[in-house]
């Protein structure tokens, strides 16, 4: 058992996921990427205007391939 209780803490919290978007417009030190429900997220990192990227916790982490959507409700 760990003695660190910031780590104790850490493990409570879920690891952020990742999420896909369109980045709808530059900014000088971020983008604004739309999600697929419609929501905005302003992120760190560098793309263009129409590019598909993957992001986790407002940081671009790469770019996402350009494929249809499908959400599926359980």
């Amino acid at each position: 058992m760990s003695f660190n209780l910031y780590a104790r803490l850490r493990n409570l919290f879920p690891d952020a996921r990742l999420q896909v978007g369109t980045v709808s417009a530059v900014n000088t030190d971020s983008v604004t990427v739309t999600l697929p429900d419609g929501a905005l997220l302003r992120a760190r990192g560098g793309a263009n205007v129409g590019d598909k990227v993957y992001l986790r916790d407002g940081v671009i982490e790469g770019s996402a391939p350009d494929l249809q959507i499908v959400e599926i409700e359980i």
